[in-house]
């Protein structure tokens, strides 16, 4: 197939579209390189140039990449910051969103697989399904929501079959391609560069949440089983309408859980700072991933917190400064 991943010199996009060449399809990495990376797209795949916030640069990629299906990873993802700046998260992720989804209907585009997140669900002591209540806690919650929303209707309208897939926490490394953004917000890959020195600290958001050590429990799952999942799922389109599914492991850690894992995988200590809540944190968000099991029939490889963190690790090592530090 041809295949368009907007997004894809980024984090999760540059391992998605790795493994689509590798399972070979004819690959197009279309992204303005703001928050991704030259050095992530694979070198099998064809780099388009170009912003989702124009409606001639989503044209041209269509038209090149003859597109059968799109892969959608392109957003911004951090939750603290849209808290601040509402705007820039809804221009960026609902309209040029709704850019790449009118381009798709006009290109008769089949497919479309879409990045969206846990931050759509209202937080519960319990494993989330995808039954569990909607209710964003921020504002790139609400975005994510928004998109979702627009494709039901993109669906029903067009004929457009999509893939909803709600993320916990992606983490890890997967080859020569790892967790490198600017600024870092992500709590592995801050321990971590904690560890590595290049932080004085790392922060605890919050120590009085109802959860048994007062800080944060989130789901963490590795961008190896999070990048076969979109794989699966483009199959499983081309039989069935739709499917929105979660993807994490069920077993949900603490933010103090992380950093001592950090701590015991790197061998090396470092301060820890306990600051006050940041708005829009859940208490707790943790996945039911038993839809994405049985429907698309994954099966997640890194199931133990250490191995995760290790992945991750080992690339952080090898790659202190990110991409451009890379041997």
């Amino acid at each position: 197939m041809n295949i368009l991943v907007a997004g894809g010199a980024g984090y999760i996009g540059g391992v998605v579209a790795q493994m689509l060449v590798d399972a070979g399809h004819n690959v197009f990495v279309f992204d303005n390189l703001v928050k991704g990376h030259r050095e992530a797209v694979p070198e099998q795949a064809r780099f388009i140039s170009g912003d989702l916030e124009s409606a001639e640069d989503i044209a041209l990629a269509l038209d090149v990449a003859q597109a059968d299906a799109v892969f959608h990873f392109a957003a911004l993802i951090e939750a603290g910051e849209s808290m601040k700046h509402p705007a820039r998260y809804f221009r960026a992720n609902v309209c040029n969103s709704n850019n790449l989804l009118e381009a798709c209907a006009a290109h008769r585009v089949k497919r479309l697989v879409f990045s969206s997140t846990a931050a759509v669900y209202a937080a519960s002591d319990e494993p989330l399904t995808e039954n569990s209540r909607i209710q964003p806690a921020n504002c790139y919650g609400e975005t994510k929501l928004m998109v979702e929303q627009m494709l039901q209707w993109y669906r029903a309208v067009h004929g457009l079959r999509y893939g909803v897939l709600r993320y916990f926490n992606a983490c890890g490394a997967y080859g020569p391609r790892g967790e490198a953004h600017s600024p870092e917000s992500h709590l592995i890959p801050l321990a971590l560069q904690a560890a590595l020195g290049q932080r004085p600290s790392v922060s605890i958001y919050g120590t009085d949440y109802p959860t048994p050590d007062g800080a944060c429990i989130r789901d963490y799952i590795h961008i190896h089983d999070l990048a076969t999942a979109h794989l699966l799922a483009l199959d499983y389109l081309a039989e069935h309408e739709t499917i929105t599914c979660n993807l994490g492991n069920g077993t949900g850690y603490s933010v103090r859980e992380v950093i001592d894992t950090a701590r015991r995988v790197s061998g090396r200590a470092f301060e820890v700072v306990e600051a006050p809540r940041r708005e829009g944190d859940a208490p707790r968000l943790v996945a039911s991933a038993g839809l994405a099991r049985r429907e698309l029939g994954w099966q997640p490889h890194y199931t133990a917190l250490e191995d995760m963190v290790a992945s991750a690790w080992e690339w952080m090592s090898r790659h202190p400064h990110g991409y451009a530090s890379g041997v």
